[in-house]
C-alpha cells in the first residue's frame, strides 16, 4: 500500500492532503462518506495522522466525489480523534491547491472554490495574480450563538462563565483570565488543561442540538479568548483545543467563524474586519459579511481570510512487520 499526500500549513497548522492510496468510497451524502470513512477506513487516518508519520497534533483532507449540486470538490476533515464537520484553515489551504491543481478554472482576480464539507457549502475566493495563487477567505454556513452567558462549576478552577457558539462546529468560548492565564506567561499545557477541562464538564452536562442534523450536534472543542471581544483595532488572541486535546496552531477558521457569531449576537462586532491571533502569532482576518437564519437562531455569514503555504510531498509505506507503522501517539 502507498499513499500520497501534499503537505501545506495554514498559519502554522498542518494539512496533509490525500492525492492517493484511498480506495473508493461509497456514493452517499457527504455525512453518509464519513460514516462510511469512519467505520471501515480509520486504519488509514492513524497511518496518516499518527506516528511515526505525523504526530498528536496532525490534520488532513481527504477529498471525496461531491454530492450537493455547483461544489467544484468534496472533503472530509481528519484528526488525532476521528472526523469533524468544518476547519477553516483547511478550507484556506484547499482554495490554494484547487487553483494550483486546475481542479477549477483559473480566473483573475479572484477565484470561487465552491467546496463540500460535512456542515454544508462553503465558499472559498482564492486571490489570482499573474497565474499564482495567494491569500484565500471563505464564506461558511450560518453561523450562531447557541448559548450566552453560561456558568459551570469547574473542579479545580471554580466558577467559569462561557458561551457556545457554532462556526461549522460548536465551540466553547471562555476568557482565559478565568482560569488565571495569560497569552505569554503561561506554558501552552496550562492551556490545553484548562480547554480540556471546560470541554469535558460541558460534553456530560450541556446538550447541544443544531437545526440541521443531529451529527452535527457535538461540542467540538473549547477556545480561550484574551478577553477582547468588543471591536478594537488590535488583534485578539486565542487558543483553540479541540478533538482529543488537539491545539490548533492557527487562530481556527471555524473557531473565528464561531467567535464573531457570539460577538455579532452581543453586538460587540458590526461590519468591521477584525483580527485573529493564534497561539504561534499567526493572524487570520474575519468580518460578518450578512445576517443569516439557521432554524430558530438568528446566524451569521462570516468571512475569514488567511494564507496558506507548501511543505511538501511525500509517498507513504507500510513494511510487512512494521506494526508500529500502522500509528501510534505519544504526548
Amino acid at each position: 500500500m502507498t499513499l500520497s499526500v501534499v503537505d501545506m500549513h495554514t498559519g502554522g497548522e498542518p494539512l496533509r492532503i490525500v492525492t492517493g492510496g484511498y480506495p473508493s468510497i461509497p456514493a452517499g451524502t457527504i455525512l453518509e462518506k464519513r460514516a462510511y470513512v469512519r467505520d471501515h477506513l480509520d486504519h488509514l487516518r492513524k497511518i496518516l495522522m499518527f506516528e511515526p508519520r505525523g504526530h498528536y497534533d496532525m490534520y488532513g483532507a481527504l477529498l471525496v466525489e461531491t454530492d450537493l449540486p455547483g461544489a467544484d470538490l468534496a472533503v472530509l476533515f481528519i484528526h488525532n480523534e476521528g472526523y469533524s464537520t468544518m476547519c477553516g484553515h483547511a478550507i484556506v489551504a484547499l482554495g490554494r491547491y484547487a487553483v494550483d491543481e486546475g481542479l477549477v478554472a483559473r480566473q483573475e482576480p479572484l477565484t470561487t472554490v465552491n467546496i463540500e464539507a460535512p456542515c454544508g457549502l462553503v465558499v472559498a475566493s482564492v486571490e489570482v495574480q499573474d497565474g499564482k495563487a495567494s491569500a484565500v477567505s471563505f464564506e461558511s454556513v450560518p453561523a450562531f450563538l447557541f448559548a450566552r452567558d453560561q456558568e459551570i462549576e469547574l473542579p479545580g478552577f471554580g466558577g467559569i462563565g462561557f458561551d457556545i457558539a457554532y462556526g461549522g462546529a460548536f465551540y466553547a468560548l471562555a476568557d482565559c483570565r478565568q482560569f488565571g492565564l495569560e497569552f505569554g506567561e503561561n506554558r501552552v499545557r496550562d492551556f490545553v488543561d484548562a480547554a480540556t477541562a471546560l470541554t469535558e464538564k460541558l460534553k456530560e452536562e450541556f446538550p447541544l442540538s443544531h437545526p440541521d442534523h443531529g451529527e452535527l450536534a457535538f461540542l467540538y472543542g473549547t477556545i480561550l479568548t484574551d478577553g477582547q471581544d468588543v471591536f478594537s483595532d488590535t488583534p485578539t488572541k486565542n487558543i483553540c483545543v479541540f478533538a482529543d486535546a488537539q491545539v490548533d496552531r492557527s487562530p481556527t477558521g471555524s473557531g473565528v467563524t464561531a467567535r464573531l457569531a457570539a460577538m455579532h449576537a452581543k453586538g460587540e462586532i458590526g461590519g468591521q474586519t477584525r483580527l485573529f491571533e493564534s497561539i504561534a502569532g499567526s493572524r487570520f482576518s474575519g468580518s460578518v459579511a450578512r445576517t443569516a437564519k439557521a432554524g430558530p437562531h438568528d446566524a451569521i455569514i462570516a468571512r475569514v481570510g488567511g494564507r496558506a503555504f507548501y511543505c511538501g510531498r511525500a509517498e507513504f509505506i507500510i513494511e510487512p512487520g512494521d506494526e508500529l507503522g500502522r500509528g501510534f501517539l505519544l504526548r
